[in-house]
């Protein structure tokens, strides 16, 4: 097997800062959300950018880039039924459809390996667009 072939299949490595900055936000509550890019001439993924405890899902939004791929993760608070204050920690795969294919690739080869690294995350969104990580849809899925 090729080398190109064997980190095709495994997808990249991981940024030991970016596990930690990962437990910063699960057990710290040092970041809202983190945003994660493939470095393709590190062959890993590094963080891009932290939303301090004040930001909110629409800082994150905002972050991301409009014609290529991400991963973020967001740790969202809400209030359930009972009144009991919670937080679910969401991974985001942003796949927008006017990324380049090469891009969409590498980041749908990389999920798994990367995602299976944050341990603690409660679900997982898979968006082609924003309306598919609409607020509304991870409140929903939290409940």
């Amino acid at each position: 097997m090729s080398f190109r072939m064997k980190n095709a299949s495994s997808g990249m490595g991981v940024a030991d800062h970016s596990r930690d900055t990962f437990v910063e936000l699960q057990r710290k509550k040092l970041h809202r959300y983190v945003i994660y890019k493939i470095d393709e001439n590190k062959k890993e993924v590094v963080v891009e950018k932290t939303g301090a405890p004040g930001e909110t899902y629409d800082d994150l939004t905002a972050s991301l880039p409009e014609d290529d791929c991400r991963y973020a993760v967001y740790d969202l608070d809400f209030v359930t039924e009972e009144n009991c204050q919670k937080s679910k920690i969401f991974f985001i795969a942003w796949s927008p459809s006017t990324s380049r294919i090469r891009a969409k690739m590498l980041y749908a080869t990389s999920k798994s390996r990367f995602r299976h690294e944050l341990d603690g995350v409660h679900y997982e969104i898979q968006a082609t667009d924003p309306s598919e990580m609409d607020l509304d849809i991870l409140r929903e899925r939290a409940n």
